[in-house]
């Protein structure tokens, strides 16, 4: 893309939904969108490349309908333009002078001026039959925006739930905060955020959550910097009621960047005895900047952060047992698609085979490392049953000493060996917990 062209937020967005479908990257990391430096134009361009990816399925079907004959590979720039317009065009409902003029012309400036004739006709179609479109839409499979691999897992683990888990993944998540206690002036914080014209509104499970409406740019967030608050679902701030951790506990978190449920503990419970690992350095950079940010690496001088994979117990373990275990698990994160659309295109069966097997190494190689009577803490933010209360009862047969303690929580549905979280339930994420105790 030329240089001149980067700060257009149509091509923007084209650019970044070619790292996300091309590369692999996540939305977020894409370098396209952090490249924009008008803040209405970053917005935009975020808006239409999470748009097009949380209905990319529908989006690729109403276009082809539309086509004559298939895109070229060489001219997935131009096909992506087209999904850009039809997402402005059904989702937004935007007006037309913008969602296809303004999208035509882009072709230009990516130097297919042949193609603005045909975009323009593509939308134009669109906006003549969109009845029928729609119509004939609703009753095909792809009208629900997910890989068929993916519906076919949701629907059959989840027969009862498949269409509202669907209908929400489809659906901007709300923006959630945790609020740091050990740093906070509560009463001083919800004051600046209302003088700020934020709506507040508090959760009914999680103590320390707080929603704010509209949703903002952490900069523009009074007490963020401050580290007065962190951006968490709170079904993941659940985890730190489930461990409840008390002073001079011996804790592992196992799996802790970016480091929100690690500085929820130290936030609640500054006296602990901690162990922070990750496999990549990178990641526990992360979590040292989170720390410094709420004022909490004062508190974690009994801490020990390091390097290595969890499951090499050789290579970083003191030999002294732990009293509790959080074993946030690596997974396919299919419960936080509405937060990362992408993740529908980018997981296959495969990886999550794969992660299933790195879920048990973990499961079995951190057991052995708990005291008796101790308990760990599972969790993943998955919605599919083998990383899940299939994990878990697997587990439990071959763990004699292991037994399941059924979380004492609200909402969210009781599971074999666990509690699991729809999205949308209670307005969280998608979300699964199991606490097993460690029997003599």
């Amino acid at each position: 893309m030329r240089k001149k062209n980067t700060q257009n937020p149509r091509l923007a967005a084209v650019e970044a939904l070619a790292e996300v479908l091309d590369q692999n990257r996540s939305l977020v990391d894409a370098r396209a969108l952090s490249r924009l430096k008008d803040g209405r134009d970053n917005a935009l361009a975020r808006h239409l490349a999470y748009g097009v990816l949380r209905w990319l399925g529908a989006l690729q079907w109403l276009a082809a309908e539309l086509l004559s004959k298939p895109m070229r590979h060489r001219d997935r720039d131009i096909e992506r333009l087209i999904l850009l317009g039809l997402h402005q065009l059904w989702q937004d409902h935007m007006a037309s002078h913008a969602a296809v003029n303004e999208t035509a012309q882009c072709a230009r400036l990516l130097g297919k001026g042949w193609a603005v004739a045909v975009v323009n006709a593509v939308l134009r179609r669109f906006q003549r039959e969109r009845d029928t479109l729609l119509e004939q839409l609703a009753g095909n499979k792809a009208v629900h925006a997910h890989p068929s691999w993916l519906l076919d897992e949701i629907q059959s683990d989840w027969p009862e739930h498949w269409r509202s888990i669907v209908r929400n993944n489809n659906c901007q998540a709300p923006l959630w905060l945790r609020i740091n206690r050990h740093k906070a002036d509560e009463s001083l914080l919800r004051t600046r955020l209302q003088s700020a014209d934020f709506k507040l509104d508090d959760h009914p499970l999680a103590r320390d959550a707080i929603s704010i409406k509209p949703p903002a740019p952490v900069a523009r967030i009074p007490g963020f910097e401050d580290g007065w608050l962190s951006v968490q679902d709170p079904a993941a701030q659940l985890a730190r009621d489930l461990i409840d951790p008390h002073p001079g506990e011996r804790i592992l978190d196992a799996c802790a960047a970016p480091g929100g449920k690690t500085a929820h503990l130290l936030e609640s419970c500054p006296q602990l005895k901690l162990t922070i690992l990750d496999k990549q350095q990178h990641r526990i950079d992360q979590i040292h900047q989170n720390l410094e940010r709420l004022g909490l690496l004062d508190l974690s001088s009994q801490a020990r952060i390091q390097v290595c994979d969890a499951t090499d117990t050789a290579s970083w373990w003191d030999g002294k047992k732990f009293d509790k275990i959080l074993l946030d698990a690596p997974c396919s994160a299919t419960g936080v698609i509405r937060r990362h659309p992408e993740i529908k295109w980018l997981r296959n069966p495969e990886q999550v085979d794969a992660v299933v097997r790195t879920q048990y190494r973990l499961l079995t190689a951190l057991w052995s490392l708990l005291d008796t009577g101790g308990m760990l803490v599972y969790a993943t933010c998955s919605l599919l049953r083998p990383e899940n209360s299939g994990q878990i009862q697997r587990f439990l047969e071959q763990h004699a000493d292991a037994v399941a303690v059924i979380p004492d929580l609200d909402g969210g549905t009781a599971v074999a060996g666990g509690y699991q979280f729809m999205p949308g339930d209670e307005q969280m994420d998608g979300f699964f917990y199991a606490v097993l105790q460690k029997s003599a």
